[in-house]
C-alpha cells in the first residue's frame, strides 16, 4: 500500500481468498441464524452500539493518522469531518435503534374478528462495500445501519484503503462472534460477495459503472440493494447571491477532499450578470489555495488516491481544453510535489453536455455554466444522468427553497448547512438506490412483516 502524498510504500496487505470470504459469510450467517444479535431487544442493540461508538471515539487519533497516511486526507479534514462524523452517525443509529417497534393496526371484522401488527425484521447478512474517499464514514453509515436493524455484516473496504478499515474493525470486537466480519480483496472478492447465496443485502458506494455491474450480479439471487453511485452535483448561484460572502463556500464544495467526494459540486451554475465577479473572485481564491503535504494544517487539497487516477483527471482536463474549454482559474503548480497531486482547476466555455461537464472525475475540477433566467438554471442543474446532491446560493431563502425543490437530487442545501446524521442521503436517477443515515438508513436493512391473528 502506498502513501499517495509521497508514493512511498507504507504496508503490504494480502487479499482474502475466496475460501476465506466464504468463511466470513458463514460466520455472519451463523451469527444471524443462531446468535444473539438479531434476537436482542431494540434497546439492547442500542446500548451495544453506543459502546461501539465509545470505542470509535477512543480511536480518533490513530484513525486520523491512518486517513492522512493511506488516503492523503489533509489533517484538518481528517480530524474533523473524516474521523468525527462517523461517531455522530453511529450514535444516531444507536438512538434510532432504540425506537424500532411495532405498529398495531387495530381490529378487523371481515370475515372474522382479528387483530394485526406490522413489524420490521432484519434482512439477514448484509455485505457492505465501502469506497476509498471516506473509508470510515462510508463503512459506518452502512454497517451501523445494518447492525441497528439487527443484521450481521461482512465488510469489504476499498482495496485502495484497507488499513484504515482494518483498524476500524477493532471497535466491533465486543459484539457477539460473527456479527461483523471484515475481509480485504479486489474485484474477484467483490464479485463473489455480491453473488454469494448466504448474503441477503448488498450496500455499495462507488461508481455508476460498478454499481450497474453489482445490480446484474445480485439479480440472480434477488438481493436487496442500496447503491450510492456518485454525482455531477450542481451549485446554482441565484442573481441576488452575495459572492463576497458565499464564494469560498461555493468553491470549497468541489475543492474539499481534493474533489474526491460523491457530492462535490462540480457544475457551478452562475447568472450572466454575475460571471465577471464570479471569475475574478474564483481566480483570487483558487490561486491562494494550498495544495501539498496533508500533515500541514494549512493544506486544503491533498493528493489524489493513485497515479492512474491523477492521470485520469489530468487527461480529461487536457481533452476539454483541446476541445475549446477556457481555464479561468488554476491553482499553483504541483509538478515539484511528490505523490499524486492535481492542482485545482475551474473551466469555462464548456457546453452542459460536454464530457467534462457530465462525467464524475473525482478531482478538484469544476466547470462554470452560465444562465440567463432561473428556468435555464434549473434545466442546467438537472442536465446530467445523476441526482445525488445540489446546492443553491441566494439572499432570498424562499426563492432558494423554490429552486431547491425543482432540482432532481436526493438532498439539496440552500446557503449551506451542517451535516445531519438524522437526515436521509441518497440519489435520484442514476445516482443510486435507497437512503443512508438515521431511521431511513436502518429501514434499508429491514423488511416489513405483517402478523395477524383471529380472535
Amino acid at each position: 500500500m502506498p502513501n499517495p502524498a509521497t508514493a512511498a510504500p507504507i504496508a503490504t496487505v494480502n487479499s482474502a481468498s475466496v475460501a476465506q470470504l466464504d468463511a466470513a459469510v458463514a460466520a455472519a450467517r451463523r451469527a444471524f441464524d443462531e446468535g444473539p444479535w438479531p434476537r436482542m431487544s431494540p434497546k439492547e442493540r442500542s446500548a451495544a452500539l453506543h459502546r461501539v461508538a465509545d470505542r470509535l471515539e477512543q480511536l480518533h487519533a490513530p484513525l486520523s493518522a491512518a486517513l492522512v497516511e493511506e488516503v492523503g486526507t489533509p489533517i484538518t479534514l481528517a480530524t474533523t469531518l473524516q474521523a468525527q462524523l462517523p461517531v455522530q452517525v453511529l450514535r444516531e443509529y444507536a438512538d434510532a435503534a432504540a425506537d424500532i417497534g411495532v405498529t398495531h393496526l387495530g381490529p378487523h371484522f371481515d370475515p372474522v374478528p382479528s387483530s394485526s401488527y406490522v413489524a420490521r425484521r432484519p434482512m439477514g447478512v448484509a455485505a457492505v462495500i465501502a469506497a476509498y474517499n471516506f473509508p470510515i464514514l462510508l463503512a459506518i453509515r452502512s454497517a451501523g445501519a445494518a447492525l441497528a436493524a439487527g443484521c450481521t455484516v461482512v465488510l469489504l473496504p476499498s482495496p485502495r484503503t484497507p488499513l484504515t478499515t482494518l483498524l476500524l474493525h477493532d471497535i466491533f470486537s465486543d459484539l457477539p462472534p460473527g456479527t461483523v466480519n471484515t475481509v480485504v480483496g479486489g474485484p474477484e472478492i467483490g464479485r463473489h460477495l455480491t453473488t454469494h447465496p448466504g448474503v441477503e443485502k448488498v450496500a455499495f458506494t462507488g461508481s455508476m459503472a460498478v454499481g450497474a455491474q453489482i445490480m446484474r450480479q445480485a439479480a440472480d439471487t434477488a438481493k436487496s440493494l442500496s447503491l450510492e453511485l456518485g454525482d455531477k452535483s450542481p451549485a446554482v448561484v441565484l442573481p441576488d447571491a452575495d459572492l463576497a460572502e458565499q464564494l469560498p463556500g461555493i468553491l470549497l464544495g468541489y475543492l474539499a477532499n481534493s474533489g474526491q467526494s460523491c457530492g462535490a459540486t462540480t457544475r457551478l451554475i452562475v447568472p450572466r450578470e454575475k460571471v465577471e465577479e464570479f471569475i475574478a473572485g474564483s481566480q483570487a481564491f483558487i490561486e491562494g489555495v494550498l495544495v501539498g503535504d496533508p500533515w500541514d494544517p494549512a493544506t486544503v487539497i491533498g493528493p489524489l488516491i493513485r497515479p492512474e487516477h491523477r492521470d485520469f483527471v489530468r487527461s480529461h482536463v487536457e481533452k476539454a481544453i483541446r476541445n475549446g474549454a477556457d481555464v479561468i482559474a488554476r491553482g499553483r503548480s504541483v509538478d515539484a510535489l511528490p505523490g499524486w497531486y492535481h492542482e485545482p482547476v475551474l473551466l469555462a466555455g464548456v457546453d452542459s453536455r460536454a464530457e467534462i461537464a457530465q462525467q464524475e472525475l473525482f478531482g478538484p475540477v469544476a466547470v462554470l455554466l452560465v444562465y440567463d433566467d432561473v428556468e435555464e438554471a434549473v434545466k442546467l442543474a438537472n442536465d446530467t444522468p445523476y441526482g445525488l446532491h445540489g446546492k443553491v446560493f441566494t439572499a432570498d431563502v424562499r426563492a432558494g427553497l423554490e429552486v431547491a425543490a425543482r432540482i432532481r437530487a436526493g438532498s439539496v442545501q440552500v446557503n449551506g448547512g451542517g451535516f445531519r446524521a438524522d437526515a436521509p442521503f441518497g440519489g435520484m436517477k442514476a445516482s443510486g438506490i435507497g437512503r443512508e443515515y438515521g431511521m431511513w438508513g436502518i429501514q434499508e436493512f429491514s423488511e416489513v412483516q405483517h402478523i395477524q391473528w383471529a380472535w
